[in-house]
This record gives C-alpha cells, structure tokens and sequence, in this order.
C-alpha cells in the first residue's frame, strides 16, 4: 500500500501571507530540525508533534498547511 505525499504548498502561501520569506525562518519560529524542513519541501509525510509545532508558531490549524495527496484514499479505506 502506498501512502502517497503530503501537498505543503498551503504552508508555504501561508507563510508568506505572514511576511515570512524564508523557509528557513520556520526552523527557529517552530523549533524544528533541518530534517523536518527537508521532509516538507519534499512533501514527505512528518510527526504530527512537528506539525503542532508548525501550526502553535503559525497560529494555524492543520488544515491551514498540508493536504494529504493520495488517489487511492477511497480503495484504501475501503479495504
């Protein structure tokens, strides 16, 4: 079973909707690592503490930074 990617592209209009310009910034704003900013740019999936993080220093909700991106959601579920 694939698991598909994570579309962070609404992270990052959101960070620059807050005047943020670098992606870099998220790393001390969020307090995380270099790795969990990798895994974002590459649209890999990451903790869900690292993402509180993300969503506490953006004053966000989940729903405001990624989009789970899977066609086969449904057949999985379903199965």
């Amino acid at each position: 079973m694939t698991l598909g990617y994570v579309d962070y592209r609404k992270l990052w209009k959101l960070m620059i909707d807050k005047g943020i310009k670098n992606k870099t910034d998220l790393i001390p704003m969020a307090n995380i690592s270099t790795n969990i900013l990798a895994k974002l740019n590459k649209g890999e999936f990451i903790s869900m503490d690292s993402m509180q993080k993300i969503c506490v220093a953006l004053n966000c909700d989940v729903g405001d930074v990624c989009v789970m991106n899977d066609e086969n959601i449904s057949e999985n579920v379903e199965k």
